[in-house]
């Protein structure tokens, strides 16, 4: 399997419902937060470009369930390059528990399909994924 860009995450309750798992919604909101850290520690040229007129826009996404996790669980979410376009990438995420006595449980996969876009708010148009983005991702393609 390809090498993976990791996010560590220990549960909190404020994630979870009032049955105590993880209330669904939070699944997209760790895959936002890799990306986030990925572009930080990864494509910092990249995170200048948003400053100025680069746009990644989220075109889609999409999470599995395979089981439930509660508050204190420890995560990692792994994310990979799933696809590369001239103007659009597509992610994956595993989710993984990581357990106390060291074993691992794949508890979700999802994925994310992300477009490039330039120009002023109200003329946006597609542009090519950034050189820098590019070489960033090189070693996380599936």
């Amino acid at each position: 399997m390809s090498k993976y860009f990791e996010y560590l995450h220990t549960v909190g309750f404020e994630e979870t419902n009032i049955v105590g798992n993880v209330y669904y919604v939070n699944y997209l909101r760790w895959q936002g937060r890799c990306r986030e850290m990925f572009l930080k520690e990864r494509a910092p040229e990249v995170l200048a470009d948003l400053q100025d007129d680069l746009k990644l826009f989220t075109l889609k996404v999409e999470c599995e369930f395979f089981a439930e996790i509660t508050a204190f669980d420890e995560l990692s979410i792994r994310m990979r390059l799933g696809e590369l376009a001239q103007t659009q990438l597509e992610f994956s995420f595993d989710y993984v528990r990581l357990d106390a006595d060291g074993s691992e449980t794949l508890i979700a996969r999802g994925k994310q399909r992300v477009a490039c876009m330039r120009g002023p708010n109200t003329r946006t148009s597609p542009a090519r994924v950034p050189e820098p983005l590019v070489r960033a991702l090189e070693p996380y393609a599936s």
